[in-house]
């Protein structure tokens, strides 16, 4: 593991069972919102599915299942890969509230098994902001397209690199050059929830972003033929770009 991803760990460990079951309720509550509706949970991803039963799904950073169990639900046969044992508890036990099975491998995402699953996955899928836990892409997107069979897909949604230059999310990190290849310290997603005591004895998390076309090219020259890139509004202002979608084939 990484020496980063070992802080980048102890970040998402701290408190984060305890974050869910105020922010998402118990397991029990939040299952009964996934059976409810599952596509709706899935949010705009759903459109970025071509199938659910039966498809094997590798659900990268998948933090507390919230986009793997609606998918299992639907059928899907969904492999959780995360950082955190927190995660996994909060998952697992939603899971089983709602009648399905999810698989969680808690690891770095850097040392997942290829022996076990290279060539495995019909999907590979990540949303919520992944890319800037990883400092060198070019390796990231290498494992992201050896988990596929051919002819896979792989869904990454992320933040968007306008984020750089502005804090359009008001996630209270920092802003830089739009060019800037620094690899910087920050306090994890979740921190600006917590009060203030709590927030300063918060691990930070080490943090590399990129710009929109070390994203494409990393995706290209990894093998992947690239179907799509699309931009999504923020959540803050409709008006200026927020998050990107990147479909592509193995």
């Amino acid at each position: 593991m990484a020496d980063y991803s070992v802080q980048n760990k102890k970040a998402w460990e701290y408190n984060a069972y305890e974050f869910w079951l105020e922010h998402s309720g118990t397991p029990i509550e939040r299952a009964k919102m996934d059976m409810e509706n599952p596509t709706k949970m899935l949010r705009r991803y759903a459109d970025y599915f071509d199938a659910y039963a039966g498809v094997k799904v590798a659900n990268i950073c998948g933090s507390c299942g919230k986009k793997a169990v609606p998918l299992a639900i639907l059928g899907a046969e969904v492999t959780v890969f995360d950082i955190s044992e927190d995660n996994k508890k909060y998952a697992l036990e939603t899971a089983a509230a709602a009648n399905v099975d999810i698989n969680f491998e808690v690891c770095d995402i850097l040392d997942i098994n290829t022996d076990k699953y290279g060539n495995y996955f019909d999907v590979v899928f990540m949303e919520g902001g992944v890319l800037h836990y990883f400092h060198n892409i070019d390796e990231f997107m290498s494992i992201m397209y050896s988990l596929l069979k051919d002819g896979g897909k792989m869904i990454c949604s992320d933040f968007h690199p306008f984020t750089k230059i502005s804090d359009i999310l008001n996630f209270e990190q920092p802003a830089m050059s739009y060019f800037s290849t620094d690899i910087f310290e920050g306090e994890m997603a979740h921190a600006r929830f917590f009060e203030k005591k709590i927030r300063e004895q918060m691990p930070k998390c080490v943090y590399r972003k990129y710009t929109i076309s070390e994203i494409i090219n990393s995706v290209i020259n990894s093998g992947f033929i690239l179907k799509g890139f699309d931009e999504h509004p923020a959540w803050t202002n409709e008006k200026i770009p927020g998050e990107f979608t990147v479909t592509a084939i193995k």
